[in-house]
Parts: structure tokens; sequence; C-alpha cells
């Protein structure tokens, strides 16, 4: 019966998405794809690692966005190269969306990697908020938690290649847009997620657009102008409809997260950063999502991928 039902959730999903589910343990080999390393929140009980996201384009990771607590093992699982990684973008800086990143900077030792390695995330606020910059200062800088990774950030690295970063405004409402390679286009907008400074990101790839936007709230209903036409729209679903209070200075509800994907007219919806206050709800947010918005809706678990 378990093997019956497995195989029923299977079907049903490929008959919702119109796309490719894959069943190996990387994505397809054509293509641009969305890996989710991390489907969960940060909680010790919720059974999934914390968010992150990897884009593939033809069989080859491209970007990660996030790096939450336990990505890393999606990542070994994932099958991909870190070599062939040009930019790593977070949303925040909190840990359930950066823990990983010194074990993915002291891992990922390299002999044969020829490209710099391009850090990207929202400036701080001055007080206990810090930048992307401040952030790697203070692990890997030289009285950083950890200095033997110090020259990972210099010109001559014994990592094997050169990592820099790049502090990306997470106030006011200007669209950043200074990051392009051969390969990959990436803007971000600031997002409201209470005093925590966010950012959403938009990466063009393959002729292809994914939007992931984090944590935030859609106060100034900024993401849908930002995520216009994308062919992927990553939210957090971090909130059931009826939530009250501080919760909904943090995060959009699934009605308003609908709104969005419709005003962007937006082909496909992910729902990731899933936590126990969501978990077991998810028939009354596809209601309310669907409320809105009439195309693809897909709630994210670790290690699944989704074709564009």
């Amino acid at each position: 019966m378990n093997l019956y039902r497995t195989f029923l959730i299977i079907c049903l999903s490929l008959t919702l998405t119109g796309n490719a589910l894959a069943t190996s343990n990387h994505c397809g080999d054509q293509g641009v794809w969305i890996e989710i390393l991390g489907a969960g929140s940060g909680e010790l009980n919720d059974g999934q690692a914390s968010p992150s996201y990897l884009i593939w384009q033809d069989d080859v990771a491209r970007v990660l966005v996030d790096m939450g607590a336990g990505s890393q093992i999606g990542f070994e699982k994932s099958g991909a190269s870190f070599d062939t990684i040009e930019a790593i973008a977070f949303t925040q800086l909190r840990p359930d969306h950066s823990a990983d990143l010194p074990a993915y900077i002291g891992a990922a030792q390299s002999d044969t990697r020829e490209q710099r390695l391009t850090i990207m995330g929202p400036t701080g606020d001055g007080g206990i908020n810090p930048s992307t910059r401040e952030l790697i200062e203070r692990l890997f800088g030289p009285q950083g938690a950890y200095p033997h990774l110090a020259d990972a950030f210099k010109p001559r690295s014994s990592l094997g290649y050169r990592v820099r970063s790049i502090d990306v405004p997470a106030s006011g409402s200007k669209r950043w847009a200074r990051y392009q390679t051969d390969h990959v286009k990436m803007s971000a907008i600031p997002v409201h997620h209470g005093d925590i400074p966010a950012l959403a990101w938009r990466i063009e790839i393959a002729g292809q657009s994914i939007v992931i936007t984090g944590s935030f709230n859609n106060s100034k209903n900024l993401v849908a102008t930002f995520a216009k036409d994308a062919d992927a729209l990553v939210v957090s679903h971090a909130i059931p409809e009826n939530s009250r209070g501080v919760l909904r200075d943090l995060y959009a509800r699934p009605s308003q997260l609908g709104r969005v994907a419709d005003q962007a007219d937006a082909r496909m919806m992910i729902l990731g950063h899933r936590n126990v206050r969501t978990r077991g709800r998810e028939s009354l947010s596809r209601n309310a999502i669907e409320e809105n918005y009439n195309g693809t809706i897909l709630f994210a678990n670790d290690g699944e991928c989704w074709g564009l």
C-alpha cells in the first residue's frame, strides 16, 4: 500500500504541474530546473532542511539561492559540482537562510575551478543585522570564527579559487541589476520582512526567468512588478491564511501570494519555507491562493526538482 500511495502522489504531482519531476538524484539533462535543497523553515521539528534553492541549466548547476541549515546535504545528494556554481545569493542573512555557508566554503577546495565565486546578499541596518560583507568578515576574517578560511577572500587563495562578496541595497525601492555572466543575469529588490533586511532575486537563465522572493509581507506590492512574466515564482509559505499579529508583519498570507502571482502572470508558483504552522494545511492554503491565481501551485519538499 505504501508503494502504491507513493506512485499515486508522483502521478498527481506530474498532472498538476505539466512539468517533469526528477526522480534521480539530480535534475534533468536538458533545460532549466529548480532543485529544492531545503523546503523547511529552520525549526527543529519540521523534518526538512532550511531554505535553499539550486538552479540548473542543461545539467550544470549555476546558482545557489540561500544556504539554510542542512542544505549542504541536499547539495551533496544532488550530484552537483560546486566548481560550476557562479553565484550564491542570499534573500536574508538569518541562520535559517545562511547557516551552511561556512560548511560550503570549508568543503569546496578546488584545483579545477577557473572562475571566481560571487556571494551576494543584503546590506545591514547598522545595528544587530550585519551586511553580507560584515557577516563574511565575522566568519572568515583573520579574527573571525573560521580564520583558517580567511585567504579564500584574498587574490591568491589556498582553496584554489577566489571569493568576492557584494552588498545589495536592502532598503528603498530601486532595482539592483549589476550581476551578469555568459550564462546568468541576476537582479534584486528590497522586500519588507519586519525589521530584517531582505531581498527578492530574479534569475534570468537560458531564456527562462525565476523569481525567489524569500520572506516578505508585500506591504508595498513591489514583488508583482519585479516578478512580471516569471516562469517560476518561489515564495515563502510561512503562515496560514488565518494568521494575525506580528506574523503578518513578517510574511504574506496565501491569498496575498496568490494576488502577487496573478498580477505577475507567473506561470508556476512554488511554496517553500514551509513550517509547522502551514504543513497539513495545504488544502486551505491552495483554496486561498486559487481565489486569485489559476496557475500551477506546488508545495516544495526537500530533494524535488521542477523543470521549467
